[in-house]
């Protein structure tokens, strides 16, 4: 256990997932970009995310023990070898819907490990911080990543591809550095039908909790419609913007996370699990913004307005990310709480995506589908917050 925030373990972790991110963010990308050439049809583009989150949903129970059960810098590189895999088979022409399904099981697997991973490597008053900066260059790579996608794809999807093969050997190249650390837990034995039951026990202990019920609720609602969203600009921004090429759907989605780490700001600063309620509002304007994106017509204001969904939402789904950590901490533990978390939160991106492509496939406009989803999260987080409040 190092006291020093910045030890080789530490920097070796950052630097790998960092780098990591902005492969995984720059795939989707080129994903899109080889659909479009194909000339796919519009609904296999947030198609994709459901074969992407589909390990999440099916590889929860496992992952976590699996992550424990050995050197978590091995699982890392594990895991980042079998994203390198998924993106080869992208560029020799496997279908790019599998492909992306292969991607999801090594960040399935890769979740677990990179938060496991900073309690092993610095000493407990230190985890705060190095959280943040975990935090923090995500964000970045995520801005970067889905930039630079979108740019290489729209110059080549060849390149985008090889480029992010690269970046996946890269970030295993990093794993390699990180110490071995001793195994969380080396009586792990891999007995999956045991393993099922322990995560089906905590999800049930989690879902008959009122503060850890309105977290997960609360925070699924959240990242499923960030990732709606998401593939929504896909389709949005030539229709409402007349700006045809990838690169301004990638730019958008940046304008979204550097709104989420403002929104992250204010919230530490401002809200604690005592005042927890204070983020509601937040959350209901995310539907409100939505909304009005949908028949914004000029650049600026979808940046603005973009900006402005990502602060709201940092600022609502940070504190609870926080709430049911304490939760989980007090009751399932930690770690099965943010697998139960993780199940939730998949599935919902797979029932709001899967929305979203049910109305792409009955050709409803993409304006009138971006509204309808505005008008969604509204009412969910609306009806959270009026529950909420009648238990007060």
């Amino acid at each position: 256990m190092h006291h020093n925030l910045f030890s080789r373990g530490i920097i070796a972790v950052l630097i790998a997932q960092f780098i990591s991110a902005l492969a995984d963010n720059a795939l989707l990308f080129a994903a899109i970009a080889l659909l479009k050439s194909y000339s796919a049809p519009a609904w296999q583009i947030p198609m994709l995310q459901e074969f992407f989150v589909v390990a999440f949903i099916l590889l929860a129970p496992f992952v976590g023990p699996f992550a424990d059960g050995f050197p978590k810098g091995r699982v890392m590189l594990i895991a980042n070898m079998l994203k390198l895999l998924g993106a080869g088979a992208m560029l020799v022409g496997v279908n790019p819907l599998v492909a992306y399904g292969m991607v999801g099981i090594g960040a399935a697997a890769y979740s677990p490990a990179k938060y496991g991973i900073l309690s092993e490597l610095v000493s407990a008053d230190k985890l705060v911080k190095a959280n943040g900066l975990m935090e923090g260059s995500t964000i970045v790579a995520i801005l970067l990543g889905a930039v630079l996608g979108g740019k290489l794809a729209d110059i080549s999807v060849s390149i985008a591809l090889i480029s992010v093969c690269g970046s996946y050997f890269l970030a295993a190249i990093a794993n390699t550095l990180i110490p071995r650390l001793p195994i969380a837990r080396p009586d792990t034995k891999f007995q999956p039908i045991k393993l099922a039951k322990e995560f089906f026990e905590a999800l049930k202990v989690l879902s008959l909790n009122k503060e850890a019920r309105f977290s997960l609720i609360g925070s699924s609602v959240f990242w499923g419609t960030g990732s709606t969203l998401r593939l929504l600009l896909v389709a949005w921004v030539p229709v409402a913007l007349s700006i045809p090429d990838l690169s301004m759907p990638a730019n958008l989605s940046a304008a979204v996370a550097i709104g989420i780490a403002i929104g992250a700001t204010l919230a530490a600063n401002f809200i604690s699990l005592k005042n927890i309620n204070r983020v509601l509002p937040a959350g209901i304007l995310i539907g409100v913004l939505i909304m009005l994106l949908a028949y914004s017509t000029q650049l600026y204001t979808a940046i603005g307005l973009l900006i402005l969904i990502g602060a709201a939402g940092g600022f609502y789904v940070v504190p609870l990310n926080a709430l049911l950590q304490a939760r989980g901490h007090a009751t399932v533990g930690a770690g099965n709480a943010v697998a139960v978390q993780n199940f939730f939160e998949n599935l919902c991106m797979m029932v709001l995506v899967g929305l979203y492509i049910v109305m792409e496939k009955n050709n409803v406009p993409v304006v009138t589908a971006t509204f309808t989803f505005g008008c969604l999260i509204l009412l969910a987080i609306s009806m959270l917050a009026i529950k909420r409040l009648r238990q007060k």
